[in-house]
């Protein structure tokens, strides 16, 4: 089926050509078309849509669990939150960013075309890895190394070797 956008449109209240262009609204881009004359404007169908969807999201509070695994805590991220993002936005990526809103507030930034150069290129980017590993022969435990990392402290990098 053809695009409706792909066809020119009149605007309904003064006669003229509308312009294409890309709203932003909540980190969302909304196709649209803007009469510069009068600049009364038509938001894409579908892209509308999407965006309701995600503002019902929005209003969902979920109750998640935090669980250690390993030296590192994890969330349960919701699957219709996760199914939405994929389908939407294509926005799940190897990479996420978390930051600190405030003392109780985390952030979760999905790594995307769009911010790309900001997920790359922060100069106040902070770079935490922890690793362990084991080596274990005959059920005995003959090698295990920790290393820890920190791009903000170097001075607390570690690297820690216990030899059977």
């Amino acid at each position: 089926m053809e695009d409706l956008f792909s066809h020119t449109i009149l605007c309904k209240g003064c006669n003229k050509k509308m312009k294409e262009t890309l709203l932003r609204k909540n980190g969302f881009n909304l196709r649209a078309l803007i009469c510069k004359a009068c600049n009364k404007q038509i938001i894409h169908p579908s892209d509308l849509h999407e965006f309701e969807e995600f503002k019902k999201l929005k209003e969902k509070e979920y109750e998640v669990k935090m669980r250690m695994v390993g030296n590192s805590y994890t969330v349960s991220i919701p699957r219709e939150i996760v199914s939405f993002m994929r389908e939407q936005e294509k926005m799940i990526d190897d990479m996420v960013k978390l930051s600190f809103q405030d003392a109780r507030r985390l952030s979760l930034i999905f790594h995307t075309e769009e911010n790309q150069d900001e997920f790359r290129n922060r100069p106040n980017r902070r770079i935490v890895r922890s690793r362990e590993v084991s080596v274990i022969r005959n059920g005995k435990q003959i090698y295990h190394k920790k290393e820890f990392h920190d791009s903000a402290n170097p001075e607390k990098n570690k690297n820690i070797v216990f030899k059977e």
